[in-house]
């Protein structure tokens, strides 16, 4: 745990200084329906790289966490909406949605072996910064609930993605190409920040 903190601080004090927006967040496309809602989120890749490390490090941990991990960030995340939709003011949004890339990333990488409780309540801290970056995009009218049924949908699919290509591939040799991959998102995290 330690060798892990020594590699996360860091990384996320990085990425949480830098200001710039995520990619799939500040106005990026239309929120007017469901389909945009469940499209919104395949044209970030900010969003893509969380979701689907979500998915690889509950796969790694299995067990309740296959199910627990994504309920809570889908959840939390529709909570972050709600208060994006209702102008509540959330500070660090931007550098928040960096750092869970990056932190998820590392999760992943060193294959942390988080308590379930304690793994939901970190993911769902991200949840919180990607839902309230959606909220605030949302129309005022209506069609916000629709926009916000398809962002949660498209994003539970892209953790089940991380979770099933997790489970198809249980054996060590695979066990590594799904770390590598949280090494690779980790390094796309730095990358989005400095770009």
């Amino acid at each position: 745990m330690r060798s892990f903190i020594r590699i996360a601080a860091p990384a996320a004090l990085f990425a949480l200084v830098t200001v710039e927006p995520a990619s799939a967040h500040v106005g990026a496309g239309s929120t007017s329906s469901f389909a945009a809602g469940l499209t919104h989120p395949l044209g970030g890749l900010d969003h893509i790289l969380a979701m689907v490390a979500v998915g690889l490090w509950a796969a790694l941990k299995g067990g309740r966490a296959l199910w627990v991990w994504p309920c809570a960030f889908v959840g939390v995340m529709l909570v972050g909406g709600a208060l994006g939709m209702a102008g509540m003011p959330l500070a660090f949004v931007e550098p928040g949605i960096l750092a869970s890339i990056v932190a998820l990333g590392i999760l992943v990488a060193l294959a942390v072996d988080l308590p379930v409780a304690a793994g939901a309540v970190l993911i769902g801290v991200f949840a919180l910064f990607h839902g309230h970056a959606h909220g605030m995009e949302a129309p005022a009218a209506g069609t916000a609930l629709l926009y916000a049924a398809g962002f949660a949908l498209a994003t539970a699919g892209l953790h089940g993605v991380g979770v099933l290509f997790g489970l198809v591939s249980r054996d060590a040799l695979w066990r590594n190409v799904i770390r590598g991959a949280g090494a690779a998102t980790a390094a796309a995290g730095l990358a989005l920040a400095v770009v």
